[in-house]
C-alpha cells in the first residue's frame, strides 16, 4: 500500500482518517482501538484490521494531542535511591517496561546520596506528571515533588501507614522466616542479627518476622547495625564477633552488602565459612554469587517488584483497583551456610 501523497506528491504523515479507509471503519473506530478502548465496542477482527493499517502505514497516534485533551501527559515519576544500587536498577527496569507497554513515558529521580530530603526537579512542571512511584527509603523526597494532589504509589511502605493511593510489597517477613527455618534446621540457637543502619520499615520489618520466627524456641539472638556498606558491615561484624566467649553460630543479615562485609570479617578473625560460622544475606543481588563462599540470602524479584509498581500506578492513575498481594521471595541455600558448631 502507497503511503498517502501531498498535491506536490512529497509523502505526509497518514492520518487516522486514512487508517480508517484503508481498514474499512469509521475514525471513532480507530479511535477506540488505537486508543485500548475497544474492549466491548469493537470486534476483534475489525480490532486487528485496524492494528494492521495502523501498521502498514506506519501510522503514529498524536500522543500530545490526546493527551491534552484526556487532561494527562501519561508521564509517572519514579522516585528511587541511586541507581548505582542494583536492586533498585532492576525496579526501574521493571517499571519502565510496564510504563513502555501502557504508552507512558518515565522520568526518573534518584534522590541525593540514596535517601533524604531533595530539592524539587520539577520546580515549574509538577502539572507534567501523572503520578509518583517511590521507594519507602525514598519517602522525604515526596513531600517537595509531590504536592497535595498527583497520585502515588509506595514500594516497599508499611500498608497500614502508606502515604500512597496503592502499596506494593515484597513478602520481606516470609523471607526472614525462610532463613530463621534453614538456620534453626541446621542445628543454630546462637544468632546475630545485622541490621540495616537506615531508619526504614522495610529493615523494621525484617526484625519482627526474626523476632516472630525465634519465639517460642530455645535461640537467642543479638543486634548490630551498620550502614549499607561492605567495609562498614565488616567494622561491625569484627566488633560482633570479636570475643571468643558467646560468639554467636550464625549471622542473619538484613543485606547482601551487609553479608559480604561480615565474610571479611570472618577471615580476617581466622573464622571459616560456614565450618565456623555461617552467614545469610536478603536480596540475591550479583554480589551474592561473587563472594566466596557464595551466598545463602533471600531472592527478591526486583523487575517484577518495578512491573507490579507501576501496573498500580497505571491501574490508579486510570481510577481502577490494583494488586495488593505481596508479591513471593524465595530463599536461595549456597554455601555460606552449614551445620551449626557448637557455640565457643
Amino acid at each position: 500500500m502507497a503511503g498517502p501523497q501531498q498535491e506536490t506528491g512529497s509523502p505526509r504523515p497518514p492520518t487516522s482518517r486514512d487508517v480508517a479507509r484503508a481498514a474499512g471503519v469509521s475514525q471513532a473506530t480507530v479511535s477506540r482501538v488505537l486508543g485500548d478502548k475497544w474492549r466491548g465496542r469493537v470486534a476483534e477482527p475489525t480490532a486487528e484490521r485496524v492494528r494492521a493499517a495502523a501498521r502498514q502505514l506506519g501510522y503514529r497516534p498524536n500522543l500530545a494531542a490526546r493527551n491534552l485533551r484526556l487532561g494527562r501527559t501519561r508521564t509517572p515519576l519514579p522516585v528511587v535511591p541511586a541507581l548505582t544500587n542494583e536492586f533498585f536498577a532492576h525496579v526501574y527496569t521493571g517499571a519502565a517496561r510496564v510504563a513502555a507497554r501502557h504508552g507512558f513515558g518515565v522520568l526518573l529521580y534518584p534522590t541525593p546520596e540514596g535517601t533524604g530530603p531533595a530539592r524539587d526537579p520539577f520546580e515549574s512542571a509538577r502539572a507534567s506528571l501523572d503520578g509518583v512511584l517511590a521507594s519507602s527509603m525514598a519517602s522525604d523526597t515526596l513531600a517537595t515533588i509531590r504536592g497535595d494532589d498527583l497520585p502515588l504509589v509506595m514500594l516497599d511502605s508499611d500498608p497500614a501507614h502508606s502515604l500512597g493511593a496503592a502499596t506494593v510489597n515484597l513478602d520481606l517477613a516470609a523471607g526472614m522466616r525462610q532463613v530463621t527455618e534453614h538456620l534453626l534446621a541446621l542445628g543454630h540457637r546462637d544468632f546475630l542479627h545485622l541490621g540495616g543502619g537506615v531508619d526504614s520499615w522495610t529493615f523494621d520489618v525484617r526484625a519482627e518476622a526474626l523476632a516472630a520466627a525465634l519465639h517460642g524456641t530455645d535461640a537467642a539472638v543479638r543486634r548490630a547495625t551498620a550502614p549499607l556498606t561492605v567495609d562498614a558491615a565488616r567494622v561491625a561484624a569484627e566488633a560482633a564477633l570479636a570475643p571468643a566467649s558467646g560468639r554467636p553460630t550464625a549471622v542473619i543479615c538484613d543485606d547482601d552488602f551487609l553479608a559480604a562485609g561480615v565474610c571479611k570479617a570472618a577471615r580476617r578473625l581466622g573464622l571459616r565459612v560456614p565450618e565456623d560460622i555461617s552467614v545469610t544475606g536478603f536480596d540475591d543481588m550479583t554480589l551474592a554469587t561473587a563472594v566466596e563462599p557464595e551466598l545463602t540470602t533471600v531472592r527478591l524479584p526486583a523487575e517484577h517488584f518495578g512491573e507490579r509498581g507501576m501496573e498500580s500506578l497505571v491501574a490508579v492513575v486510570e481510577g481502577r483497583p490494583p494488586e495488593a498481594t505481596p508479591l513471593p521471595v524465595e530463599l536461595i541455600v549456597r554455601g555460606s551456610t552449614g551445620p551449626a558448631r557448637r557455640s565457643v
